[in-house]
């Protein structure tokens, strides 16, 4: 059986399988042994070298997998099209990395990417290789990039879906304009070597923060500037001349460290793991031999819903309490209250702020509920009460 039909076999078999399963599939169609070497694009990409440990193919069970798929979707590539047209980049040595950035945080990527949602997305496709792959794990993925920005247009990921018989969607979405994914939520958004090539990665931070609870984010960041100017310590951003980083004029921002660190967490996530490879000593934000990214595993942070004081002391008259709560992501929060599990009531709204409720009573539960701005999702709630005496 030719690798073609190996890969094409069987999609809707993997679907909810386990973790052992999976890779015992994907053994059983890619049996070659694979070097430990990972090839990809520039030097600067090269993964640093570690210590090989006899455990590490079970800490680390899908790096050899997606290496050994990688040189097998190559064969299907360059089946159908000159290796001119395919995106340059190796994408699925980006597992080897996430999968430390999983071990650092005490968590299992595949557990990550099986939640309440059932659909993880891969933001910045290229050619598919990361969805492709998920996807024979027998996860439910989405595959999107801008088809405008895209190496080929995306025919790249098309004509690799079609050879794999793939049931993977592929979306082209502008993400530097107000879009809307189709799925609206996700478990895990993949959002690996995009963030720079963005206008407004704030913006774009903050969106996925409404629509995901993790997201693997990498992107180049650097140390100094072309002259030796630092910028590591400081919380900034510097925007590239039109053709200043490989003769691209779709890369923007290149973030310090702290700076990255900063924005994300303004955009409402929690660094939950962090690590950098490439050139982490002098990196600048264009020098292609002095080429810096840095690799995070993101948590959506939860929003801030508090009453206070709670319960209300006791006194002549109704008593007071001030309700504070911040959404985190930058949507608009509705806050509703509901008296003795009565009709809920609109009581305030906004993004971030304080309102006070002057009329708590004793012997009554006051319940105040903060949904999102269409009042479908409930984000968090707290009880109010006033004491006896």
């Amino acid at each position: 059986m030719t690798p073609k039909q190996l890969l094409a076999a069987g999609d809707s078999s993997t679907s909810g399988t386990t973790l052992s399963e999976a890779l015992r599939q994907l053994s059983n169609w890619f049996p070659r042994a694979v070097g430990n070497r990972i090839e990809r694009g520039p030097a600067a990409f090269q993964e640093p070298k570690r210590e090989q440990k006899t455990s590490e193919h079970t800490k680390y069970p899908l790096r050899q997998l997606a290496t050994t798929t990688e040189r097998n979707f190559w064969e299907l590539k360059l089946a159908e099209q000159p290796k001119s047209f395919w995106y340059p980049y190796s994408t699925l040595h980006n597992v080897a990395v996430l999968e430390e950035l999983c071990s650092k945080a005490h968590v299992d990527l595949l557990e990550l990417c099986r939640g309440t949602h059932g659909k993880v997305a891969d933001i910045g496709a290229a050619d598919g290789d990361l969805a492709f792959f998920l996807e024979k794990l027998g996860l439910s993925v989405v595959a999107i990039d801008n088809e405008y920005t895209n190496f080929n247009r995306l025919e790249g990921a098309r004509t690799l879906k079609k050879a794999l018989n793939s049931s993977v969607p592929i979306l082209s979405v502008d993400l530097d304009s107000q879009f809307t994914l189709a799925a609206q939520k996700y478990d895990v958004i993949f959002f690996l070597g995009t963030l720079y090539h963005l206008k407004n990665p704030f913006f774009l931070l903050e969106s996925l923060a409404r629509i995901t609870k993790y997201c693997f984010l990498s992107t180049r960041i650097a140390r100094q500037t072309a002259d030796g100017s630092p910028l590591a310590s400081h919380p900034v951003a510097y925007l590239l001349e039109p053709r200043e980083c490989n003769n691209d004029d779709t890369n923007f921002w290149i973030f310090s460290d702290q700076g990255l660190k900063r924005l994300i967490d303004r955009t409402g996530w929690d660094l939950r793991s962090y690590l950098t490879i490439g050139d982490t000593t002098g990196s600048t934000p264009a020098d292609p031999e002095r080429d810096e990214r840095a690799f995070c595993l993101l948590k959506k942070r939860p929003p801030s819903f508090t009453a206070n004081p709670n319960p209300v002391p006791a006194g002549e008259g109704p008593g007071k309490t001030t309700v504070s709560w911040d959404t985190v992501d930058g949507s608009i929060g509705r806050i509703y209250v509901s008296v003795n599990r009565g009709q809920e009531l609109l009581f305030a709204d906004g993004r971030r702020s304080s309102a006070s409720a002057h009329w708590i009573e004793t012997g009554s539960k006051y319940e105040f509920r903060l949904y999102n701005r269409d009042h479908t999702e409930l984000l968090a709630n707290v009880t109010v009460t006033r004491k006896t005496q």
